[in-house]
């Protein structure tokens, strides 16, 4: 969805993450993604969201992880991540439906390495949880399964572009993305504004390791319920913490791209293609006979002066044909 720069202006203060697919497109991707530890599920009912960095007027800020109340049976969370795609990077927002779809290629891990969700999953209106990448401590649900699955090393936070993740939606995701969405609820609205708000979750003051990188309950960064980064994912760009969006011309939104296969495109140091036009080519004259002359031909010699050397012609090479 392209947004216009007037309507741009007024969501500029606003933080990304509240918006679907907003077209505040960056140059410069996020931060690599903090190592955290999941907080214990406060009870039965809850889905994991994985934490992300959004972008407010300060730059990137990070969302902490958090368990957000399922809004319906039989729903389950897909992820926002930021991709590449016409020159910039655009955040393409979450949202709760009956099948996960694409959300980048982005390892977040608990349960998200990438592609769907073995965090959980539905049988009926019965909910199960995976007990091997979800922290029940202080809580033992009924539902349950053990199923392993790989840590996150990458810590990539963006798909395509330089240095992001390589992947493509398979049948299944492409699915999903078209399928019937449920919106964020508004108490993940009101996490991620409250995130926006706290200086402390801002890259450009926690250099990629944030004090409160989850949280047991959404909008609750209190220390009783916050858990802290253990670590920066990599080291941060110095021009990640406060990159700015890149203004978008009304009436030109960016061609969407195949993260998997960016396409060469103007950019910063990368000047644009010229457009090579066909070569000219002479008539051949027909029969042998001599071409006709121009509207303005050079007037005949005088008698007794050196007769003028005609130009000679040069034709073009035939077609070889196979």
């Amino acid at each position: 969805m392209r947004i216009s720069l007037s309507f741009l202006a007024l969501t500029m203060s606003m933080p990304v993450g509240l918006h679907a697919q907003v077209s505040l497109s960056l140059t410069v991707g996020p931060p690599p993604m903090p190592v955290y530890a999941q907080p214990a599920i406060p009870g039965d009912g809850y889905s994991w969201e994985p934490g992300y960095w959004a972008w407010a007027d300060g730059g990137y800020f990070w969302v902490p992880g958090t368990w957000v109340r399922t809004p319906g049976v039989g729903l389950l969370w897909t992820p926002g991540y930021w991709g590449w795609g016409g020159g910039s990077y655009t955040f393409h927002q979450g949202y709760w439906g009956t099948r996960v779809g694409f959300y980048g290629g982005i390892n977040y891990g608990y349960g998200y390495g990438g592609s769907g969700f073995d965090g959980g999953h539905w049988q009926g209106r019965n909910y199960y949880y995976n007990r091997a990448v979800t922290n029940m401590s202080g809580f033992r649900p009924r539902n349950t399964y053990d199923r392993a699955m790989a840590a996150n090393a990458a810590h990539v936070s963006y798909s395509g572009g330089q240095g992001g993740m390589r992947a493509a939606p398979n049948p299944q995701e492409q699915l999903a993305g078209q399928a019937r969405h449920v919106q964020p609820t508004a108490e993940q609205a009101q996490h991620v504004q409250l995130a926006s708000q706290n200086k402390q979750l801002q890259a450009s003051v926690n250099l990629g390791k944030p004090g409160v990188a989850a949280t047991a309950r959404a909008g609750d960064f209190s220390p009783k319920g916050a858990v802290p980064a253990q670590a920066a994912g990599g080291p941060v760009p110095t021009e990640a913490p406060r990159a700015m969006p890149k203004m978008l011309p009304a009436g030109n939104p960016p061609a969407p791209r195949n993260p998997a296969h960016p396409q060469a495109q103007p950019g910063p140091g990368r000047p644009a293609a010229p457009v090579q036009q066909p070569p000219r080519q002479e008539a051949r004259p027909q029969g042998g006979q001599r071409p006709a002359a121009a509207p303005h031909a050079a007037p005949e010699p005088r008698p007794g002066s050196a007769p003028s050397r005609p130009e000679p012609m040069i034709y073009p090479e035939p077609e070889r044909k196979p």
